[in-house]
């Protein structure tokens, strides 16, 4: 039986990761075929809603990338309030870039409490697609932004971004799957 490694549980703010292939149809056989309650654990690291997690897991097997990836936005429309709050619970703050120098840290912590204080929640931003050098001031500017909204407006932005880091991150936990040796590739020594 070969053990599926967990991928670590990421940060609320996604920092863009090196972007490699997606994965072809048939490197999706190990999402596919990999027990439930280990797709289930694995895809709450992308989405820490269980009802998403379960509603993917479930609706195995996928026929690419593309399907799973709209799959994953259906789920995350179709979470309730309470949903977006179980996956908002899971998020944490993720340490500045190094070389961030203190004020930085000073502003994105003070903004982060302001945010927090008034949303009651933690600030999740997806950032696939920006440098890693314009990670801090993409955050603080979208921090001072949403910080205007109502909590209704709020509400529907944070549930988007949310949807936007599930589907980021399980794009990268596929790939993971996909670089699993299969028990088909590999070779007993003779």
């Amino acid at each position: 039986m070969t053990s599926h490694r967990l991928p670590r549980l990421p940060g609320q703010v996604a920092l863009p990761e090196q972007k490699s292939a997606a994965p072809s149809p048939a490197r999706l056989d190990g999402f596919n075929s990999a027990p439930v309650d280990v797709v289930t654990r694995s895809l709450l690291t992308c989405c820490r809603s269980l009802r998403w997690a379960h509603r993917l897991a479930d609706h195995r097997p996928y026929p690419d990338l593309g399907s799973l990836l709209a799959a994953a936005d259906e789920a995350a429309y179709d979470l309730t309030s309470a949903d977006v709050a179980e996956a908002l619970a899971g998020e944490s703050l993720t340490p500045l870039p190094d070389g961030a120098y203190s004020a930085a840290h000073t502003a994105l912590s003070a903004a982060h409490a302001a945010y927090e204080s008034r949303f009651g929640h933690v600030f999740v931003i997806c950032l696939d697609g920006f440098a890693a050098g314009e990670a801090l001031d993409q955050v603080l500017a979208g921090i001072r932004s949403r910080l205007t909204h109502d909590p209704e407006e709020e509400r529907v932005i944070t549930a988007d971004e949310l949807r936007r880091l599930a589907r980021g991150r399980l794009a990268r936990l596929v790939r993971q799957f996909a670089d699993e040796p299969r028990p088909a590739d590999i070779r007993r020594p003779q």
